[in-house]
């Protein structure tokens, strides 16, 4: 990795340090409008258990815990779980969000254990997207929804590659538009769901 890629790792991917609190603080102000549009998008009711992938500084938990039941958020950055619970402090107290480190290839929760996932500019990150979306399917009870954001700029690979991956991975109903944050470039939006109990 070039000493560029490995600041842009430790400021955004996985941030650590004085400069993970900087990615941190800049994923804050520019993916804020994102975070909140996904998180509308996916809709999660107030009985559903919500995974967010990458949470980072924690702008899409805390929209998500307004309207969900539990939310669970994975990261593999300390720093950015710290600011998670900063951010989410009551809700934290109150055990409607819990924070667990671990990442979209190597995920701590329980088999179908999940009924929304979303995650926000997180997938251009996953190191193997075929191991992430696989074990993004086996949290996922029989009819959950999920939601993805990326810059479509960082896109990894076409919307019909990302979209044969998702099927392969056993999700249906793969649709994929686009967005326009108000201080952000263009974001490329994914949703699919799991076949419910009938293989629907």
């Amino acid at each position: 990795m070039t000493s560029r890629g490995q600041l842009l790792e430790r400021a955004f991917g996985r941030p650590r340090g004085g400069i993970g609190r900087a990615g941190g603080a800049v994923m804050a102000w520019m993916n804020a409008p994102t975070e909140r549009h996904t998180a509308a998008v996916a809709a999660p009711t107030g009985t559903e258990r919500v995974l967010v992938l990458g949470p980072g500084p924690g702008i899409g938990l805390a929209a998500v815990a307004r309207r969900a039941g539990l939310v669970i958020g994975v990261d593999p950055s300390e720093e950015m779980l710290a600011a998670c619970r900063r951010r989410c402090a009551d809700a934290v107290a109150a055990g409607t969000v819990l924070l667990r480190r671990g990442g979209a290839e190597s995920n701590p929760l329980d088999d179908a254990s999940v009924d929304v996932v979303l995650s926000v500019n997180n997938l251009p990150l996953w190191t193997d997207r075929h191991a992430a979306l696989a074990e993004t399917f086996r949290v996922s009870r029989p009819g959950a929804r999920l939601v993805l954001s990326a810059h479509q700029k960082w896109l990894p690979g076409s919307g019909d590659t990302l979209a044969a991956e998702l099927e392969a991975a056993g999700f249906r109903d793969v649709r994929m538009w686009t967005w326009d944050p108000p201080r952000a470039p263009r974001a490329a939006q994914l949703a699919a769901r799991v076949p419910d109990a009938s293989g629907e």
